[in-house]
């Protein structure tokens, strides 16, 4: 039942990656209507992720499995960082390609 948190954190990182990707091709398309949604929705999707790591980490902890700890727990932490920083970086480039052009065409 455990190991399911870790294949939820993989879909919830990747639906994280996913959806500025989305909000950018959807923007020629629909202008800026839901995206504030869509960008709240990938934030969620990292933070359920990071989350879902953590408990599987709690219950290693709990069941006291020091070695798969002491094996996963530098790739976790890098898993994590890279995770972080991607969501981030793929919403700010969406932010500023779906509203950079409208504060341009203001000045």
């Amino acid at each position: 039942m455990y190991s399911w948190l870790n294949v939820g954190s993989l879909l919830l990182g990747l639906t994280a990656l996913v959806i500025p990707v989305i909000i950018i091709a959807r923007y020629k398309k629909t202008g800026n209507r839901n995206q504030p949604v869509l960008y709240g929705a990938s934030m969620c999707a990292c933070a359920l992720s990071l989350f879902f790591q953590i408990c599987y980490s709690d219950h290693l902890v709990k069941i006291k499995d020091w070695s798969a700890l002491s094996d996963t727990s530098e790739a976790v932490v890098s898993g994590a960082l890279n995770l972080l920083l991607g969501t981030i970086l793929f919403n700010v480039i969406a932010l500023v390609i779906c509203y950079g052009k409208k504060a341009d065409k203001k000045q």
